[in-house]
């Protein structure tokens, strides 16, 4: 089926009026605009009110928006060094203003009338006091005023090249009016049932359309913003949603119907301490899963330290119990090696095999470990991204678990699925980025999700404190009071995207400062940065974990995994420079151990109101849940999620801050659409049905991998 019912709106965009072979090409490149369709669905980001004018005297904001009335006096073309450029003058009621343009400027002095009066729209430009607007749109006062008056006209997002090619709002609303005059409701058919859009009082589809670009007043716009975010957010719930009934009704997993020797052994002889309420339940959550003869796909998320790795433990000794083999994925090597290390501990005197597998096992330790694991004689495998390579054949593999899931791409984390060729394995995918209940539905609304929510008891809270450059040689002091008393120091500098040189640079500046003041043999430290080889970031780590390095500095390299129990001080350099999730993990670092330890964020004096606000944030609280719902406040939901990896997630209009009550509701009535008609089979659905098999057809769903 065509992407639209319309064989106009399926026409490449060059077709449309207005628009020709050049102009498409500029919007195929910078909107991703291929037919006249698509054009519909690039909305405008905000609106002006054009029934409003301004007086020039009361202007004084630079980058100010505004519409004035005015007589133009004069314009010259004027020669500079590279191009000419168009100066007017206009006279207002209560002034003057230049009115200039860089390009075009010989057709736009020939449309230009001197003596007559114009209405002038545009941002302004105020330098050394003189007031101008670049590239104003600019209209005859006598036409403006024989049109039919429009309270808002949208404004589109733009760029440089659109504004060149003359694509700029006016054009465009010109364009998209061009598509209006040619459509009806057979071209875009509703997509929602009649019973849905009554219930909660959405207008029809193509009237949104029409409103969201030519709203003849606020309530219009509104109208049109509250039917398109429901229909975005309540179709990504019902794919979500659907997929994740479909696939437990179609996937099947080994059914663990036991809970035998291995877990009621180590939990009541071997447990190092007591559970938290919150991991019993989420344990719980996960057996249930588990039980049922359905594959299990769950997302585990919980702060730094809030014991995911022991349910994840138990969870595998469920697996033993009904003899099958489990597989921890981790995204390092360190942080793999530091599972093993803490498996093995646990697990000691329980027959129970571990072993451990990367790039870094050779010859014929790996050949042994390979036919080892084939055999069944391995209980569980621990390990990096060479747990799914080829030659790696479990015997009977039933439970995986994958550490730090965003780590991995989807197609990576599929191929755990074919490691058994009988059933498909349990999935367990643990993250400790906590995410705001409005991001995990969202983007997890297909998995269950679990959620660990309590601190072990008896853990002492990090000490944050925020301090400016002044406070150096103070640092220093403190850095080498807890060095004396057998601590360990992390100092992170901030990762610049923009120059991988300059990033370097200030961790060799830093480096280069320290030694001054932590002088050899005194003071040992290590080095950790992105631009390193593999192996020398293993040695340089494996030096600061055992202790022959007092103080580690380096980039965001250390950022997950790295358990250091003896590290008390965390120091992140350039703190303003730092998302508030990232700070978060980084924190995380220390507090690992018994003794108290501090966290100190250093800046420059001056910072951004946002800059003020994360600070003030990880100054108050040490509580990922309520670090990452503020994350989400400041940033958005794009900087905090990175790359969307296991499906696609793509709003024209929704805000994930601000849309929260439409995204309860759209969740709420997709899963009571699917509770009773899980098929939508009834006639009454079948246009829903239709336009998620559009959706389905647009773009790969990932949703049935976690």
């Amino acid at each position: 089926m065509n992407k639209y019912q319309s064989t106009y709106l399926n026409s490449s965009i060059e077709y449309l009026k207005g628009v020709g072979p050049a102009r498409a090409d500029i919007l195929k490149k910078e909107l991703n605009v291929f037919t006249i369709g698509d054009l519909l669905f690039i909305y405008p980001f905000r609106y002006v009110d054009k029934t409003q004018f301004h007086l020039i005297k009361d202007i004084s904001d630079d980058g100010e928006v505004v519409q004035i009335k005015g007589k133009l006096i004069s314009y010259e073309l004027i020669k500079g060094k590279k191009q000419k450029r168009l100066s007017a003058l206009l006279k207002g009621s209560s002034g003057f203003i230049e009115l200039v343009w860089f390009r075009g400027v010989k057709w736009m002095a020939d449309a230009l009338k001197e003596g007559a009066d114009y209405v002038v729209f545009g941002r302004v430009n105020i330098y050394a006091g003189k007031k101008s607007i670049p590239h104003p749109e600019i209209e005859l006062l006598a036409e403006a005023n024989a049109k039919k008056p429009k309270k808002l006209d949208a404004v589109y997002h733009s760029t440089e090249k659109l504004n060149a090619r003359g694509l700029e709002s006016k054009a465009r609303r010109k364009l998209v009016r061009n598509i209006f005059e040619k459509i009806s409701e057979r071209d875009l058919p509703e997509n929602l049932p009649d019973y849905l859009r009554t219930k909660i009082k959405l207008c029809p589809r193509l009237q949104a359309l029409q409103w969201i670009h030519f709203p003849e007043n606020a309530q219009q716009q509104q109208a049109a913003e509250d039917r398109i975010k429901f229909e975005e957010l309540f179709y990504l719930q019902m794919r979500l949603i659907r997929s994740n009934k479909l696939r437990k009704q179609i996937i099947k997993g080994p059914a663990f119907s036991q809970i035998g020797e291995y877990f009621n052994r180590f939990y009541k002889e071997k447990l190092p301490f007591e559970l938290t309420g919150a991991q019993k339940r989420v344990l719980k959550e996960i057996r249930a899963d588990l039980g049922k003869g359905v594959q299990m796909n769950r997302l585990l998320q919980g702060d730094v330290g809030s014991g995911k790795t022991m349910v994840g433990l138990l969870s595998m000794l469920i697996a033993k119990d009904n003899n099958y083999q489990s597989a921890m994925m981790a995204p390092t090597e360190i942080l793999a090696q530091q599972h093993y290390q803490s498996l093995q501990e646990y697990l000691e005197g329980l027959n129970i095999r571990v072993a451990f597998l990367s790039g870094s096992v050779k010859g014929k330790k790996r050949k042994v470990l390979l036919e080892s694991l084939k055999n069944g004689e391995i209980d569980i495998l621990v390990g990096t991204h060479a747990l799914i390579e080829n030659p790696v054949i479990f015997k009977n593999l039933g439970l995986a678990i994958i550490d730090e899931q965003h780590r991995f791409g989807v197609a990576q984390r599929s191929k755990l699925y074919l490691k058994n060729d009988r059933v498909t394995p349990h999935i367990l995918v643990m993250t400790a980025t906590p995410i705001p209940r409005t991001l995990a539905m969202t983007y997890y609304g297909d998995l269950d999700v679990s959620v660990i929510d309590e601190m072990p008891p008896g853990r002492k809270e990090i000490k944050t404190v925020h301090k400016r450059e002044n406070y150096r040689p103070k640092l220093w002091e403190f850095m080498k009071s807890e060095i004396a008393k057998g601590r360990q120091i992390y100092i992170v500098y901030p990762l610049i995207e923009e120059s991988a040189k300059l990033d370097l640079q200030n961790l060799t500046d830093g480096y280069e400062q320290l030694l001054g003041f932590f002088t050899r043999p005194t003071y040992q430290m290590s080095v950790l940065h992105g631009r390193m080889k593999p192996a020398d970031k293993d040695a340089e780590m494996e030096r600061f974990v055992q202790g022959k390095t007092q103080i580690m500095v380096a980039t965001t390299v250390i950022e997950v995994g790295v358990n250091v129990p003896n590290a008390s001080v965390m120091i992140i350099e350039n703190t303003e420079r730092f998302g508030l999730s990232q700070l978060h993990q980084l924190r995380g670092r220390v507090g690992r151990g018994a003794e108290q330890s501090f966290c100190i964020l250093m800046s420059s004096n001056k910072l951004s109101k946002e800059g003020r606000e994360r600070i003030a944030t990880m100054v108050r609280t040490n509580n990922g849940f309520e670090i990452a719902e503020a994350d989400l406040r400041l940033r958005g939901a794009g900087d905090i999620m990175g790359t969307r990896q296991s499906g696609s997630v793509d709003f024209n209009l929704v805000n994930l801050v601000t849309d929260t009550q439409i995204l309860e509701v759209a969740r709420d009535l997709a899963i009571k659409i699917l509770d009773k008609d899980p098929q939508l089979q009834q006639e009454f659905n079948k246009n829903i049905k239709h336009h998620i098999l559009h959706l389905n057809r647009v773009r790969k769903d990932w949703a049935m991998i976690s």
